[in-house]
């Protein structure tokens, strides 16, 4: 379902611009602002053209965390930027359309395909927002108020304003907003409702593929979880993260001893061949919902039903593994 980019892009060097900020994309942190403004650069070099001072707003210099205002004028030095690239297939952008749950002035939100990335890059040449932009030419402004796995599928929401974004960011940040996920793992959960709080950090592997362990350096990070059914030798668990790390409810599940069915980076890989054998392709991890207030005080509460693949492994592959089990 994903297209991988070329591993050396086409670029082209652009000469100094001057962009005026309006009120969509004020308060938009000047590093951010750049790397939509210059894309392909990488971040370090967004960083030294600031560091240097090559980037000016106003005429003088700022830092990277520098808010941006209505009207403030920024200085863009000459860069060289990913040319762009061949616009993805119209029927992959058609589909996404067909995943909308709802759409306002302000908002829209989609059920997620597993295998498909929120965003393009690292490789990648197309993912929600590219397909979204494609099909909707009309939407330019389209960025992603929270992100999903590539592998999970269910609810994401996308902000088609700046000041959509904004908001949501600051109900994010204030706990306001209200997440569950949907996982399967592996083992009879015997624990009731319980709430891990265990600190996660972020590590680079070779490549700079992510990976989170438990740390006592880490961030807070703190998750809910309860049984929604056991099947035995697997358990269908409701998740509610009260923060958004890196794969926080892989990692936390993980240490809990129930890693997730399905999970090649955190779970138990002999498990994991004995679903695969039995039809699951995939992590069993899916966002069901999403709930949250607007702008105008209406609660706004999204639901994505469980997609056709967990629910056939749900189905017939755990009654399988249950056949299997009783025969041993």
């Amino acid at each position: 379902m994903q297209e991988k980019s070329a591993a050396a892009a086409e670029t082209h060097l652009t000469g100094v611009r001057k962009v005026r900020v309006d009120a969509e994309r004020a308060g938009q942190r000047i590093d951010n602002f750049l790397r939509n403004e210059l894309p392909g650069v990488p971040k370090g070099r967004v960083y030294r053209l600031l560091r240097r001072g090559e980037v000016r707003v106003n005429g003088g210099r700022v830092r990277a965390e520098y808010k941006l205002h209505e009207g403030d004028e920024v200085r863009i030095p000459p860069a060289r930027i990913r040319a762009e690239g061949a616009p993805p297939p119209d029927k992959l952008a058609t589909r996404m359309l067909d995943r909308v749950i709802y759409e306002d002035k302000r908002l829209l939100v989609i059920d997620k395909p597993t295998g498909l990335a929120v965003h393009g890059g690292s490789g990648i040449s197309h993912g929600v927002i590219e397909l979204l932009r494609h099909a909707r030419p009309d939407l330019k402004d389209l960025s992603l108020v929270h992100r999903i796995d590539r592998e999970t599928s269910g609810c994401l929401v996308i902000a088609k304003r700046r000041s959509a974004l904004r908001e949501l960011h600051a109900r994010f940040r204030d706990g306001q907003v209200e997440k569950n996920y949907l996982a399967l793992v592996i083992g009879d959960w015997q624990y009731g409702e319980q709430l891990i709080d265990v600190p996660l950090a972020v590590q680079n592997r070779r490549g700079g593929e992510r990976h989170v362990i438990v740390s006592d350096n880490g961030k807070t990070a703190q998750t809910r979880v309860s049984l929604s059914r056991t099947y035995g030798i697997y358990s269908l668990l409701q998740c509610a993260p009260a923060t958004g790390r890196t794969h926080q409810i892989r990692v936390h599940l993980a240490h809990a001893g129930h890693p997730i069915v399905g999970d090649e980076r955190y779970g138990d890989q002999d498990a994991n061949r004995e679903a695969k054998k039995l039809g699951l392709k995939r992590l069993f991890l899916h966002a069901q919902s999403i709930a949250f207030i607007d702008d105008s005080g209406n609660d706004l509460h999204f639901t994505a039903p469980l997609a056709d693949d967990l629910e056939q492994f749900l189905t017939v592959g755990v009654k399988e593994a249950q056949k299997q089990r009783r025969r041993r």
